[in-house]
C-alpha cells in the first residue's frame, strides 16, 4: 500500500530532489547552443527593457568620487597602467583590474559612454544570475532574474561610474560562482581552476566579494543538508585565503583614505553589532520596500546606553532562530538570509568603511546581496500563484509583468537622480535634509559655477550641521578668495587645518593666499606641508617653484617646476614658469 504523504512534505520532497538533481548538459558547444534556444529570447528582452530602464542616466556626468576613480591624466601612458598594478596607491584603491578597464575605457571612447559600459556590465550580472539559478534549477528563476535587473536598489551601482567596481566585480564573482557550481557537480579540475582565477579577477576589481565562498558554503547546506568537510570546506579553502589576502592589502592601502578621520569610527565590540543589527534590517527594508532611495542615508548616532538599539541585533538573532526552526519544512529561507548577511557582511559595521563618516547604508552595498532575498521571494511567489490551478495560466505572467512593470517605473524614476551632480545633491537634500556631505559639496559645484552667494550658503548650513566639517570649511575658504575676502579666506583654511592637519589642498590654498598677500616664505611652508601629504601632485610642485622664485631661490624653483612637469608633462603653467624661470637664472644671482 502506498505511503500518502502529507501537501508540504510531498512539495518539500519534490522541490528537494528536484535541486540535487545535476543539470543533464555540459559546458560544450551544444549546452550553449541548447541554453540560447531556452533562454536566449528571454535575456534579449530583458536587457532591451533594463536598457530602457535606466534611459536617463545614460548620459549622467561625473558624480561624487568618480574623479578619483577614473583614470587621471598621469595615469593614461602605459607606465600609468604599469602603476595601477605595481603601485598599490598610485590609485584611491588598489583594484588594478577595475581601474585597468577605466585606463582601456579612456584609450577606447575617452572621458564618455561611462555610463553605458556599466549597463551592459550590469546586464552580463543578470545572465549570468539566470544562468546560476537554472544551474541549482530553482523555481521562479526568470522572476528571480527580472526582479534583480529591475530594481531599483540596484541603481546606485549601475547608474553611478564610480560603482563600476560593483557589476565588473559583479561579473566575475558571479562567474566564478556558476563555475565553481559545475565543479561541485562534476569534480572536473578545468571547472574550479576557471572558478578559482575568476575569483582572483573579481577580488582584483572590488575586495567586498570576500566573502563569496561563504555564500558557496550556505548553498551546498541548502541543496544537500549538510556542509561536508572533504567535498566542500577543503576544496573552498583556497578562496579563503585569497579573500584574507586581498582584505589585508584593501586594508593597508585605504587606511590612508581616513587618516584623522579614523577617530570618528572607533567603534567598540558592542557598537559594531548595534551597527550591524540596525543596517542589516535597514538595507533588507529598502530591498522590500523601495521608497524614499537616496544617495545618503541619515547617519543613526550609535550610544550602547540606549535600550532598543538592541532590539536591532537581537531581532537578527531571532530571525535566525526562527527560520532554523523551519528548516525541515525548507531550508531555503534561512540559506537565503544567510547568502545576503554574508555577502553583505563586509560593509555591516564590523570593519571601518570610509563611507561610515556619512551613512551607515547604502544601496550599492547590497548589489549582490540582495540575490540572497530576491531568490527565494521570487520562488515562493511562483509557488504560490502555481496553487491557484484554475488561473495559474494568466496568474503567473500576470504577477511577473504587474512587478516587472512597477519596478521599472521605480528604476526609471531613480535613475533620473543621476543625470548629472547638481541633481543628485538637491535630490539627496530633499530626502535628506542633515546630510552635511551634500550641502558642503553641491556648495563647491556652484563655487566652481561661479555661483558664488548660493555656494557660501550652502557651505554655512553645511557647518551648521557639522561644525568640524574641514571640507567644508576648506570650500569657503575659496568661496571668500575668489569674492577678494583674502583674510577671511585664510581664516578658513587655517580652521579646516586645525581639524585635519593632513588636508593637503587646504596647506596648497593657504599657500596661494599667504603669497597674494606677501607671506611667501610662510606660503613655501604650507606648500612643503602638502608635499609632505601628497608628493606627487604637480600643482604644489608648480606652486612651490613659483614661490620659490619670487624669493630668488631660482635653482630650487626650477627643481620643484621640472618635478611637476615629470608628474604632468603636458602643464602648462608649469612650461611657462620653467620657461620664465631659466630666463631669470641668466641674468639674475642666485639667493640662499
Amino acid at each position: 500500500m502506498a505511503i500518502r504523504l502529507k501537501k508540504k512534505q510531498r512539495l518539500s520532497a519534490v522541490i528537494e530532489t528536484t535541486r540535487t538533481q545535476p543539470e543533464k548538459t555540459s559546458p560544450d558547444k551544444s549546452s550553449v547552443i541548447s541554453w540560447w534556444k531556452r533562454d536566449g529570447l528571454f535575456c534579449l528582452i530583458l536587457a532591451a527593457v533594463t536598457m530602457l530602464a535606466y534611459q536617463p542616466a545614460w548620459h549622467g556626468g561625473l558624480l561624487w568620487d568618480d574623479e578619483a576613480n577614473i583614470t587621471r591624466f598621469e595615469l593614461r601612458s602605459l607606465d600609468g597602467l604599469r602603476r595601477i598594478w605595481f603601485e598599490p596607491r598610485a590609485t584611491q584603491q588598489y583594484y588594478p583590474l577595475l581601474h585597468s578597464s577605466f585606463w582601456l575605457h579612456q584609450k577606447l571612447f575617452g572621458d564618455s559612454r561611462y555610463h553605458l559600459v556599466n549597463l551592459f556590465l550590469h546586464i552580463g550580472c543578470v545572465v549570468l544570475v539566470l544562468k546560476i539559478l537554472r544551474l541549482l534549477r530553482i523555481p521562479g528563476a526568470e522572476l528571480a532574474t527580472i526582479i534583480f535587473a529591475l530594481h531599483p536598489v540596484n541603481v546606485e551601482s549601475v547608474a553611478w561610474i564610480a560603482e563600476r567596481k560593483n557589476t565588473l566585480s559583479g561579473i566575475f564573482a558571479l562567474a566564478a560562482t556558476f563555475w565553481y557550481l559545475k565543479f561541485d557537480e562534476g569534480r572536473s579540475s578545468r571547472n574550479y581552476a576557471l572558478a578559482l582565477g575568476l575569483f582572483l579577477l573579481g577580488l582584483l576589481s572590488k575586495t567586498a566579494i570576500v566573502t563569496l565562498p561563504l555564500a558557496w558554503l550556505v548553498i551546498f547546506w541548502w541543496k544537500r543538508g549538510a556542509i561536508l568537510w572533504r567535498r566542500d570546506v577543503v576544496h573552498v579553502t583556497p578562496f579563503f585565503f585569497l579573500s584574507a589576502a586581498a582584505g589585508l592589502m584593501t586594508c593597508w592601502v585605504e587606511y590612508g583614505n581616513i587618516g584623522y578621520e579614523a577617530r570618528t569610527l572607533d567603534f567598540s565590540p558592542v557598537d559594531r553589532c548595534l551597527i550591524a543589527g540596525r543596517a542589516f534590517w535597514f538595507q533588507l527594508g529598502k530591498l522590500l520596500w523601495p521608497s524614499n532611495l537616496t544617495f545618503v542615508y541619515p547617519r543613526w548616532e550609535i550610544n550602547a546606553a540606549v535600550w532598543w538599539q538592541y532590539l536591532f541585533p537581537l531581532g537578527v538573532l531571532g530571525l535566525l532562530g526562527v527560520l532554523w526552526s523551519l528548516r525541515r519544512w525548507s531550508r531555503a529561507p534561512l540559506a537565503g538570509v544567510l547568502v545576503y548577511i554574508f555577502l553583505l557582511l563586509p560593509t555591516l559595521g564590523f570593519l571601518n568603511q570610509f563611507f561610515f563618516l556619512y551613512s551607515f547604508a547604502a544601496d550599492h552595498w547590497q548589489y549582490l546581496a540582495c540575490l540572497g532575498i530576491i531568490t527565494p521571494c521570487a520562488s515562493r511567489i511562483v509557488f504560490l500563484a502555481g496553487q491557484f490551478k484554475r488561473w495559474q495560466g494568466w496568474l503567473e505572467p500576470g504577477i511577473t509583468l504587474l512587478l516587472a512593470g512597477v519596478l521599472f517605473l521605480l528604476t526609471w524614476q531613480q535613475s533620473r537622480m543621476y543625470t548629472d551632480i547638481e541633481t543628485l545633491y538637491r535630490t539627496t537634500i530633499a530626502r535628506n535634509p542633515a546630510c552635511g556631505m551634500a550641502y558642503n559639496n553641491l556648495g563647491n559645484i556652484l563655487y566652481q559655477a561661479n555661483r558664488m552667494p548660493e555656494a557660501m550658503d550652502l557651505l554655512k548650513q553645511a557647518l551648521r550641521i557639522n561644525p568640524e566639517n574641514d571640507a567644508a570649511y576648506y570650500n569657503l575658504g575659496n568661496v571668500l578668495l575668489r569674492t577678494g575676502r583674502t583674510s577671511e579666506a585664510i581664516e578658513q583654511y587655517e580652521q579646516a587645518l586645525r581639524i585635519n592637519p593632513d588636508h593637503a589642498k587646504a596647506h596648497n590654498n593657504l599657500g596661494n593666499v599667504l603669497v597674494l598677500t606677501g607671506r611667501t616664505s610662510e606660503a613655501i611652508d604650507q606648500y612643503k606641508q602638502a608635499l609632505r601629504i601628497v608628493p606627487g601632485s604637480a600643482d604644489v610642485h608648480n606652486n612651490l617653484g613659483a614661490a620659490l622664485g619670487q624669493m630668488g631661490r631660482i635653482s630650487e624653483a626650477i627643481e620643484q617646476v621640472k618635478a611637476a612637469l615629470r608628474i604632468n608633462p603636458h602643464y602648462i603653467s608649469a612650461r611657462n614658469n620653467l620657461t620664465n624661470l631659466e630666463a631669470l637664472q641668466k641674468t639674475t644671482p642666485e639667493k640662499k
